[in-house]
């Protein structure tokens, strides 16, 4: 078994070294998801130095989180290869090279492979792992957990907006950037901090008792070896065929592509792919939008200040309301609201006029943003449970991707081409509205299937004269199998052999 499930124990602590992971993972998701919104505050000047356009300069920011998002598969196999903790502090480092090299970038198109490839990449590492080994040491205060975890994100927005305009004004964008390499390099601090769950010395504990059991029971160990892994089998007696099905239970094994028959997995699949597509570009374009109508710069930061300054309360409240008895059991209701509220801010901040109204946005928008991401992987895990959630959120991060990377680009195309902001603002609010309905309806779809399913179960347990039924049912097949011609003798006669060989070990 891979070495992070290995000796793991019988339940989630749902307390103690839990805490400071959580604090672990606040760091790391915090960096994952506030840095490339922090970015913008280069990205007027950066233009300008390079002579791009709206969508050519967008595409920092789109490549960068199409990355964190598209390398899930990746971090998830890796997770469940070598563990949380040496995932995230790789990632770390990748993150600190990213910036680091991009202070010497002569083109765009350098910016690109540094910030959007390696330190998207590197943030991908941290993100994935920090949000997968806080389900492992929470079950009952889970909400709570990821609440609080994912409230890293607008402190770390909080603190890194006013942070890169101070940094911007005294060493240009070049030193900013390899200074936040340096600081990014506190990921690495925080995957240490992600101590596996389990003592080491259970799979010493399971050699031992294999070597007790008997010759029979022995060889129902092997033949679950030989399908959990291709290592047991002879390589001569392996054909092409069987190497081939070896590798996909590989694949499998890091990557339940059963999930895709799972019908709620893919309604909340389907909602997140079109909901990104108008997620993050707003956030993106907020500071140019204010610089563009005559805010002065650091006004135009501060916009991003009373965002994660309210998304901050929002994240943790949200977490607590979730865990109540009254929306746990249907959170997927209070999380289709919450996309829905989100593209109902969008629609109407193109009516704010004026610094006061893109504070009062801001605000909104702020509470909109920290509802969405507290229940972002906790409806999840709601879904599909515990034990697949790290196998779910590979192959959900990988299909939201591309709607991701097309986001940013489409909302500077539409500046570009109207020389508005306003079109961009009302595409967002637009895609997610619709987004956020679709989950509502196809919940209560789902919902009410489940319930059906349970109440058919339920009936069909009470009824004794279905039992009754099926058991009749089950007798008379056997006697007719015992009365049948001379064409079952030979599977007859070959049953009592098999039966005399397993009394005989």
């Amino acid at each position: 078994p891979p070495p992070a499930t290995v000796g793991r124990a019988p339940g989630p602590p749902d307390g103690g070294w839990g805490w400071v992971v959580v604090f672990g993972a606040f760091i790391s998701i915090g960096f994952a998801y506030a840095f490339p919104k922090g970015l913008a505050i280069f990205y007027k000047e950066i233009q300008d130095f390079f002579g791009t356009s709206y969508s050519e300069i967008a595409w920092v920011s789109s490549i960068m989180l199409a990355t964190t998002y598209g390398a899930g598969p990746i971090s998830s196999i890796l997770v469940n290869r070598y563990g949380s903790r040496p995932v995230v502090m790789f990632g770390g480092l990748l993150c600190g090279v990213g910036m680091v090299s991009a202070s010497f970038c002569t083109s765009i198109l350098q910016l690109y492979i540094c910030v959007g490839f390696i330190t998207g990449f590197g943030l991908a590492l941290n993100l994935q792992p920090s949000v997968i080994i806080i389900g492992k040491y929470f079950l009952k205060r889970r909400p709570i957990a990821n609440g609080l975890a994912m409230a890293g994100s607008p402190v770390m927005l909080c603190t890194l907006a006013p942070l890169n305009q101070f940094l911007f004004d005294n060493f240009g964008w070049r030193g900013s950037f390899l200074i936040l390499g340096a600081i990014l390099l506190n990921c690495c601090v925080a995957g240490a901090l992600f101590r596996p769950i389990g003592a080491d010395a259970a799979p010493v504990k399971t050699q031992a008792t294999q070597k007790g059991k008997d010759v029979q029971k022995e060889g129902v160990a092997d033949d679950a070896m030989e399908m959990s892994g291709p290592t047991t089998v002879p390589t001569e007696n392996k054909t092409e065929e069987e190497g081939g099905n070896d590798c996909c239970a590989k694949v499998n094994q890091y990557l339940d592509f059963s999930l895709f028959k799972h019908r709620g997995f893919l309604i909340y699949l389907i909602g997140n792919v079109l909901m990104f597509l108008g997620f993050f570009a707003p956030i993106v374009f907020l500071a140019p939008y204010a610089k563009h109508i005559g805010i002065d710069e650091y006004s135009a930061a501060f916009l991003l200040s009373i965002l994660a300054i309210v998304d901050m309360i929002a994240r943790p409240t949200t977490g607590i309301v979730a865990n109540s008895k009254w929306v746990r059991p249907r959170i997927q209701y209070f999380f289709s609201f919450a996309i829905t509220f989100n593209g109902a801010c969008h629609l109407l901040c193109p009516l704010a006029s004026g610094y006061i109204g893109l504070a009062v946005y801001s605000a909104f928008f702020g509470l909109a943003f920290g509802m969405v991401c507290a229940m972002l992987f906790e409806t999840l895990m709601d879904l599909v449970g515990a034990a697949r959630f790290t196998s779910a959120v590979g192959l959900v991060t990988i299909a939201e991707c591309c709607t991701i990377l097309l986001g940013p680009p489409i909302g500077g195309t539409l500046i570009d081409t109207f020389g508005d902001y306003k079109y961009m603002f009302l595409k967002c609010g637009a895609v997610m509205s619709l987004a956020g309905i679709f989950l509502f309806i196809m919940n209560y779809y789902n919902y009410r299937k489940l319930a059906k399913k349970e109440k058919e179960r339920k009936a069909k347990e009470e009824d004794p004269e279905s039992v009754r039924t099926e058991n009749e049912g089950r007798n008379n097949w056997n006697k007719e199998t015992t009365q049948d011609g001379p064409e079952l003798e030979p599977l007859r006669e070959e049953q009592e052999e098999l039966k005399k060989e397993i009394n005989g070990t």
